[in-house]
């Protein structure tokens, strides 16, 4: 699979709803899950957007961090429901991605898989399709290796992925992919899913040149 079936997958798929905005799917391929989160849908999501940012755990030991304080509640909405899929010993692979404000929890999903289970940290996989920035105040190599699997996907105009901004504390982590040409869209057209979705097409087009192999999922 490459990251334009993981887009595709990720837009289509059957969405069930937990909490107030808080919408995921599940998949299961044998020994392999895969977790999906949906975009925004209205605007109590985008009020969630612009909040503050809040401790992620209420206990931590040295490496204390924060995170954008709505996506944060968004996730928490999801997590009981997830808690059993994820402990599931029969999971061998976890693949997690989401969209837009899918993707902020798509971000946080992966934290938790990577805290909950140790033993997955090699085959974990996260995804952000045009996702914000969710990680505030926090930087340092202990840090960003929760986030060493994630791909954070910016068609490279996207306005949703420089947000909230950088001079507020925000930060992006893992791995940045940068797809299409400055000043093909406005910031506002190069979020939408069906620019990032063509912009990935041919990203796939154009892989040896430009992207290394980093378009494809690894399916081992």
């Amino acid at each position: 699979m490459d990251l334009y079936e993981l887009f595709s997958i990720c837009l289509s798929v059957p969405y069930s709803q937990a909490g107030l905005s808080a919408n995921y799917a599940i998949k299961r391929d044998k020994q392999t899950l895969y977790l999906f989160f949906e975009g925004s849908n209205g605007a109590r999501d985008w009020v969630k957007n612009l909040n503050f940012p809040a401790k992620a755990y209420k206990r931590m030991g040295k490496t204390v961090w924060f995170a954008h304080r709505g996506f944060l509640r968004a996730w928490k909405e999801l997590e009981p429901t997830l808690e059993d899929e994820i402990a599931d010993k029969s999971v061998q692979k976890i693949v997690i991605s989401g969209y837009s404000h899918g993707a902020a929890i798509a971000l946080l999903c992966h934290e938790y898989v990577w805290f909950h289970r140790p033993e997955l940290r090699n085959s974990l996989e996260g995804y952000g399709f045009g996702c914000p920035r969710v990680i505030w105040g926090v930087k340092g190599p202990a840090f960003k290796k929760r986030w060493e699997k994630f791909t954070v996907i910016r068609n490279i105009d996207d306005l949703v992925t420089h947000l909230p901004p950088a001079f507020l504390g925000y930060s992006h982590v893992g791995t940045l992919l940068k797809i299409g040409k400055r000043g093909n869209y406005s910031p506002v057209e190069a979020h939408l899913p069906e620019n990032i979705h063509r912009e990935l097409l041919l990203a796939q087009k154009n892989e040896a040149d430009a992207y290394g192999g980093r378009l494809r999922l690894n399916t081992k």
